[in-house]
């Protein structure tokens, strides 16, 4: 760990802002005051903590940071000094056996949330816990774990008075509201028709009206917080919903990518009827993986194959068949006001090209910034849809992008898996990187910043920059 001397003016300075979800306040990942350009290990830190293994981004308030993790093969909760990096307290999740993860994700992905009061965690391995902030226990709910073989992703999020857990899975999938005091159930929506999903919730405040926004598979949905029932619908999205809504005032930004969703990368599946007839070797009626060729389909047989039993059924083969033909990428706005089926009257404006596969866009100055795997950024006006600039590539800053982007005094900041953070001028009419900042280690939770310093968590450590 690397102290600074002015850590001490430093503490005296916290708690100006928070960092309490996902993304921030109201996860719009819009930071507070004025982070360095450039940083190093070198350069601007004010400290380097080591933590353990996990891909939960800081959830932050006043002078502590939160995070979860995987240590010795349990599943922990810690809280760490935001002065200066030191863990204040740890806690185990008593979760009988850790839930499956992809293999560049983690168990412990999902970001804590605070109301201030209570300290949110959420594993998929095991449900949900409420600290208070040094360390003591307050309740806990066991779920059960998702059915889906890449892990839980979606962070949980607080919002009157309530905790909302969306477990969008392959099987069972459910929305959840518990009593952020004593973790009782509030509310439950069941959301079967959805498959899975890893996209966080969000609330959508305007015209003072507060809407709970979930993106699934093919659909958005707008709920009322008091007690879950639906609001309206939008269809033509993506596949799978990684990415999580944005919004303005006036402006609610979804945003989706998968594959087969692009009119020109279509996944085109036979009718059942027909495949069967075909690949049935062992005439079951039933479809193994072997009895798939090789392909798009067969690569993807344990989607395909929703209850995980080795076997797809004529209505899991439907049901995907359905999903890869009805699928739509496309990054859109919709306006306010509207009710049941709003897909042709409230969605104003839509791109299609050049879309994020998990990364969140962030908007500032009345601009969307996006960034597609290999560093491909683009900016467009918020009100409008047109471009400011799309595709334009960031030097020295390719491969995945799976942090999500954030923003300060009128700069954007990108993070490449491989730890290149871009940082990005919000202001003009071209794509101009003020700095490449190098971590030098891989990169999965998004940024948070908070009074000036940007803390950012790499696979074994977080750091702390500043000026």
């Amino acid at each position: 760990m690397k102290f600074l001397p002015a850590l001490f003016l430093a503490s005296t300075c916290l708690a100006e802002s928070n960092w309490p979800q996902f993304r921030g306040e109201g996860g719009l990942g819009i930071g507070s005051g004025k982070p360095p350009v450039e940083f190093s290990a070198e350069k601007n830190l004010q400290w380097k903590a080591e933590v353990p293994f996990g891909h939960s981004s800081p959830c932050i308030w006043g002078d502590k940071i939160a995070l979860t993790g995987l240590a010795d093969g349990k599943l922990v909760t810690f809280c760490l000094n935001r002065t200066d990096g030191r863990e204040l307290w740890r806690k185990t999740a008593p979760a009988e056996k850790v839930e499956a993860a992809h293999r560049i994700g983690s168990p412990a992905a999902p970001t804590c949330c605070t109301d201030g009061e209570r300290l949110i965690a959420y594993f998929g391995s095991y449900g949900v816990l409420a600290y208070d902030w040094n360390g003591k226990e307050l309740w806990k709910k066991p779920l059960p774990a998702p059915v889906v073989e890449f892990g839980t992703s979606s962070s949980p999020i607080i919002a009157d008075g309530k905790v909302i857990i969306v477990a969008d899975q392959d099987v069972g999938s459910y929305m959840i509201a518990l009593d952020v005091k004593t973790g009782a159930e509030a509310w439950r929506v069941d959301r079967r028709e959805f498959r899975r999903g890893f996209s966080t919730p969000f609330i959508w405040k305007h015209d003072g009206v507060e809407e709970l926004i979930v993106c699934g598979s093919l659909w958005t949905r707008s709920y009322d917080l008091k007690d879950g029932k639906q609001r309206w619908s939008a269809s033509g999205m993506s596949r799978v919903a990684n990415t999580s809504p944005i919004a303005t005032n006036n402006e609610l930004l979804i945003c989706g990518w998968n594959v087969g969703g692009d009119e020109d990368d279509r996944v085109e599946m036979e009718p059942h009827e027909t495949f069967l007839a075909a690949q049935d070797a062992d005439k079951d009626g039933l479809l193994a993986e072997t009895e798939f060729p090789e392909g798009p389909v067969r690569s993807r047989f344990t989607i395909v194959d929703a209850d995980k039993d080795g076997k797809v059924t004529k209505s899991e083969y439907e049901v995907m068949r359905g999903m890869f033909a009805d699928a739509m990428n496309q990054l859109c706005a919709i306006k306010p006001g509207g009710s049941g089926d709003i897909t042709k009257t409230h969605v104003v404006w839509s791109q299609t090209k050049h879309l994020p596969y998990v990364f969140t866009p962030v908007i500032a100055n009345g601009r969307v910034f996006t960034v597609k795997g290999g560093g491909l950024a683009s900016a467009y006006e918020v009100k409008s849809g047109s471009p400011i600039y799309q595709a334009e590539r960031l030097e020295s800053a390719s491969g995945e992008y799976y942090a999500s982007a954030v923003t300060a005094d009128g700069r954007v900041y990108v993070v490449s898996q491989r730890g290149v953070v871009s940082v990005l001028d919000a202001t003009g009419d071209k794509l101009n990187v003020l700095a490449r900042n190098d971590l030098k280690a891989p990169v999965f939770a998004s940024p948070a910043i908070v009074d000036g310093v940007i803390y950012l968590r790499t696979d074994k450590t977080l750091l702390a920059f500043g000026l």
